[in-house]
């Protein structure tokens, strides 16, 4: 008998009493269905079923013959529930006129796989399986069997349980982070007028210090200020803060540096340390502060010592720069304004002797450029060396000699005096002068008759220039030259030695009125002449060595000039050539004789008279530094 068949069979009601039926059992379901997930005992479980069981027997149909399984106990059903062959369709039974068929069996279904899913953990008995599954009335299963071997879903007991358990957690945690942000709040809070931790100022820990903490204890730290001052040879000696009535200013920077901190960023002073600095603004009686500098004992009068300049002396066989000495000298006003500057900056030390105005130095010093060219100067003196020759003999002026004429005092200080030393280097030049000029001296000459004479008074010779020579020579010693030279001369002779005149000379014999002329030692020229008047003191002719000034041809011959404008006499001569004074060689046509003793009674002016002839050759050999030696 198929399920039509049997629905066929069901003896009809009427329909409220069918709707009041399986809105029981379908409420008796939802009971099971909802609670079964909260309640886990198994009378829980039983109750529900027997209540099942109850609807059952109430609303059975058949009677108490009636069998379970007995199709003739479902109603018979419309086109609505089945499709054309018979069969159950649940689209269409979905939407029923009971509206609750096939969502009932739906549970059912749940019910049963939620069975089937929890037997391995729990395996309740085959006889409270059966009669789980006879729980619900036969009417209401509408499931056709081959909708069974479809999947169902879980039953929500384990995703409860773990949302709520996911749920406290969260609460827990919110709860913990509202507590972790109060806190934080009132620590950020906390540290709002203090300073965070590990925070140093001036080198006070001001950890949780407000602003005015920390300026109490800036100034418990100035309350014991007091600065050590140090002096050149003296013991240290130390000024405190009560001799000067030194006290604490604020200066507002303390503050302004905590309204600088982020009170939310208080964590950071936990893991990093940071330092500032700040102005402290000091006051101190300047006054008093003088007092204390003049009752130094730097700055007492005993204790003062001048410096002294550095100075060029003479050591070790050379010139060298002395350093200056510094002296304990105090320059009292400087020192004042050291000590007022280290105190205005909080200092605790200072020391003049890292301050170099703080005593008086020397006026001179070593680096000193003028005493620099001083060295170098004395240095050149050792160093020069000029060799003078006459002939074949040298003088040489050296350094041994030089520095002699340099002046020191008893410290071996070099008194540089420019004046002293060019009077020595013009002693020295007038002293070589005089051993070797020849001028003006006593010479020995051998005459060509064989007679030996000594002419004096004359103007030939060597003449040293003293004048050049002194400024010559101060360069040279200036400079350290090294030279082999002659000097300067103004006059120059034949040949060096005490007979300068050499091989060429001319030779006027005014005892025999004769005179020769030699050219590296050849006789070249002789001739008789007439010399001076011998009878007239001024009118003879001198003795002595001269060399030719100039010569003339022709020329006029004057004597003295009268107060009337006219000469003592005046001749005319084709040949002048002077050689002292007025004193000259020249032609005198007008005499007819020379030679022998004419000179006597009836001589020249002083002049040398010459034939005409032979003052004429004389006139063409004649050289200007040929000497003429003139003797008696």
């Amino acid at each position: 008998m198929n399920s039509k068949d049997n629905r066929e069979n069901i003896p009809s009601g009427s329909a409220d009493e069918t709707t009041n039926i399986e809105n029981k059992i379908n409420a008796a379901m939802d009971k099971i269905t909802e609670d079964f997930p909260e309640e886990t005992d198994q009378e829980a479980y039983d109750s529900a079923e027997n209540e099942a069981e109850e609807y059952e027997d109430e609303y059975s149909f058949g009677g108490e013959n009636d069998s379970e399984d007995d199709d003739s106990y479902f109603p018979e059903e419309d086109e609505e529930g089945e499709d054309e062959d018979g069969e159950y369709d649940p689209e269409r039974y979905e939407d029923g006129e009971n509206g609750s068929g096939y969502e009932e069996a739906d549970e059912d279904e749940e019910y049963d796989s939620e069975e089937d899913d929890t037997e391995e953990e729990e395996s309740p008995p085959a006889s409270s399986r059966s009669k789980n599954k006879s729980a619900r009335p036969s009417p209401v299963v509408y499931v056709p069997m081959d909708d069974l071997d479809e999947e169902m879903p879980l039953p929500a007991e384990k995703g409860k349980k773990k949302h709520k358990g996911l749920k406290i957690t969260g609460l827990l945690l919110l709860l913990l982070i509202v507590l972790a942000g109060c806190a934080y709040a009132g620590v950020s809070y906390y540290y709002a007028d203090r300073f965070f931790e590990g925070t140093w100022i001036n080198g006070i820990n001001c950890s949780g210090k407000t602003a005015y903490e920390t300026e109490m204890a800036l100034a418990d730290q100035i309350q014991d200020y007091s600065i050590e001052v140090l002096a050149r040879n003296q013991s240290p000696q130390t000024i405190t803060g009560d001799q000067i009535n030194y006290q604490y200013l604020s200066s507002g920077d303390v503050l302004k540096l905590l309204k600088q901190q982020k009170p939310f960023e208080w964590i950071k002073g936990l893991y990093e340390q940071k330092s500032y600095t700040v102005s402290e603004n000091t006051y101190y009686d300047k006054t008093l502060l003088q007092n204390q500098v003049t009752s130094l004992n730097c700055a007492k009068a005993e204790n003062q010592v001048e410096p002294e300049n550095a100075y060029v002396a003479f050591k070790d066989n050379q010139f060298q720069i002395v350093p200056e000495t510094e002296g304990s000298k105090l320059n009292i006003k400087q020192a004042y304004q050291i000590l007022d500057q280290a105190i205005s900056e909080n200092q605790t030390s200072v020391d003049f002797n890292t301050a170099p105005d703080a005593y008086v130095s020397a006026e001179v010093t070593q680096d000193d450029p003028e005493l620099q060219s001083a060295l170098e100067a004395c240095n050149n003196y050792t160093k020069a060396s000029i060799t003078y020759t006459f002939g074949d003999q040298t003088v040489t002026l050296d350094g041994n000699t030089i520095k002699e004429w340099l002046q020191f005092d008893e410290k071996g200080q070099l008194l540089l005096d420019d004046a002293t030393f060019q009077q020595h280097i013009a002693d020295y030049v007038a002293q070589i002068a005089a051993q070797y000029n020849t001028v003006g001296t006593e010479r020995e000459f051998h005459t060509t008759s064989g007679r030996t004479v000594y002419v004096s008074g004359s103007a030939y010779g060597w003449a040293i220039d003293q004048t050049a020579e002194v400024a010559q020579l101060s360069q040279e010693i200036r400079s350290g030259t090294q030279v082999t030279r002659q000097p300067a001369y103004s006059q120059t002779a034949n040949s060096y030695g005490v007979n300068d005149l050499g091989d060429t000379y001319i030779e006027v014999d005014l005892s025999d009125q004769h005179m020769y002329y030699y050219q590296s030692g050849s006789l070249i020229f002789d001739s008789d002449f007439v010399s001076g008047n011998m009878s007239y003191s001024d009118r003879q002719t001198p003795s002595g060595i001269y060399t030719l000034y100039y010569k003339k041809s022709p020329d006029v011959l004057r004597g003295a000039q009268k107060p009337d404008g006219t000469y003592e006499y005046e001749e005319p001569v084709e040949y002048w050539m002077p050689f002292n004074g007025g004193i000259g060689f020249h032609d005198a046509p007008w005499r007819s004789e020379f030679g022998g003793d004419i000179y006597l009674t009836n001589g020249s002016h002083g002049c040398i008279n010459l034939p005409p002839e032979n003052a004429a050759v004389l006139y063409s050999i004649i050289q200007y530094n040929v000497p003429i030696v003139c003797f008696y």
